[in-house]
Order: structure tokens, then sequence, then C-alpha cells
């Protein structure tokens, strides 16, 4: 079986719905993933939208995810050794996509490694280039799921 992730909330290029977003509820979507790679020890998750228009921008850093999580629920309050990295938006947590209005359609790729480490030894908050430099040589697949979201 392949290394996937799906939502139940948005399928692959489809539109995020309002209620993941700054326009609405701003809560995390369900991600659910399968066919971990052998040797899989954690996962980290990247959620980033590279078509903002000052670069890339940041929307969920979480890392130290368990082998054994294979979702995240709507809306999930990450516990039990979960950390979460540094947004954008200056805090740790889901910020959901809020591209400029007028700004036309952002794709949202959330991007899933997975590690042959259980933690990557980072404090709470790191910056997504702390999690990829500390994810180096440690990457033993990556699987994504895009979508979009325009104001």
């Amino acid at each position: 079986m392949p290394f996937k992730i799906t939502s139940a909330d948005f399928s692959e290029g489809e539109t995020i719905p309002k209620k993941f977003t700054c326009e609405g509820s701003d809560v995390s979507p369900e991600l659910s993933w399968s066919g971990l790679p052998d040797g899989t020890k954690g996962l980290a998750l990247i959620c980033e939208d590279p078509d903002a228009p000052m670069g890339t921008f940041i929307h969920w850093v979480v890392y130290d995810i368990p082998a054994g999580t294979t979702t995240f629920e709507r809306g999930i309050k990450l516990a039990g050794g979960i950390r979460t990295g540094t947004t954008g938006f200056g805090k740790t947590g889901y910020g959901g996509p809020c591209p400029p209005k007028g700004h036309g359609t952002h794709r949202y790729f959330f991007i899933l490694r997975a590690l042959n480490t259980e933690t990557l030894g980072l404090p709470q908050g790191a910056a997504k280039t702390e999690v990829e430099k500390a994810m180096k040589g440690k990457v033993l697949g990556e699987t994504k799921i895009m979508g979009t979201y325009k104001r």
C-alpha cells in the first residue's frame, strides 16, 4: 500500500471549505494517512501556501507525531508529546487559509513526512526551517494533499 494522506473535508485539488479558514471557525481539517514506509518511527506535517505574495507562507508545523497516529480529527488539540511549530501568523498551532482578498486562488499543501526517528529533539515552537533541518537524512517517505482557497 502506498504512503498516502487524505482528508474527509476536501479532495485533492478541491476548495478547502470556509470552516477551515480565517473566514470561518479556523479549525484544522480532518487528515488521515496510511501505508507508512517500513521503519517509520515518527511523522512531521507542514502546511504551506506557496502562492503568498511575500513568498511561501506557513500555516501549520507539527512534529514528533508518533508512528501509531493515523488521523488528526477536525480541530484537533495536539498533546502527548506532539509538538507544534511557529506559523507565519507568529503563533503555534493551525492557522487556516487566509489569502489577501482579490489575490486569486492559493494552493495549500499538507505535506506529511515519515521519519526514522521518534523525535526531532526540538522544543515546542520551532520554525519550519528548523524542523526541515532536523529532518535531514531521516525522511523515509513523503505524501501530500493540496487544497485551494480564495477570498
